[in-house]
């Protein structure tokens, strides 16, 4: 497990917040997974990155989470990998994955709520990025 994280770049750190979003509730949705795909495939972030590294590091957050201090331990990793910069990317990568269901539970809003903490994303650009992610995964 700590082979796959313990040098995370910052593409891996992004897939592992948005892994950790579709993961938070217990129920990975086949849509959260497509737009997690959708994202690394379309954002020029990802330009050149391995798509292959998209399963280790998933099984890595399954295994963090069964973990008593897992979650510390993943944004421990995920802010080393990150710049400052790349913190509101960050939380609306996973904005935009735990909306992509067109429902967000508990679980899903406590841990967008533990991840604007954890990066210390201001309140209102944290309002901002979740009605964009609202928006862009509005149902008819």
């Amino acid at each position: 497990m700590a082979d796959t994280l313990s040098s995370l770049s910052p593409q891996d750190a992004l897939v592992a917040i948005m892994i950790a979003v579709s993961f938070s509730d217990e129920t990975v949705r086949t849509v959260e997974l497509i737009a997690i795909e959708r994202i690394v495939n379309h954002l020029p972030i990802f330009a050149g990155y391995d798509g292959d590294r998209i399963r280790p590091i998933a099984q890595t957050i399954i295994d963090l989470f069964e973990e008593d201090e897992g979650l510390d331990a993943l944004f421990g990793l995920i802010r080393a990998a990150l710049e400052d910069r790349l913190y509101e990317t960050a939380y609306a990568l996973a904005c935009d994955v735990a909306a992509a269901d067109g429902a967000l539970g508990q679980p899903e809003l406590r841990m967008l709520e533990e991840i604007r903490n954890e990066l210390d994303i201001d309140r209102l650009h944290a309002a901002a990025i979740e009605r964009g992610a609202r928006a862009r995964h509005m149902l008819v």
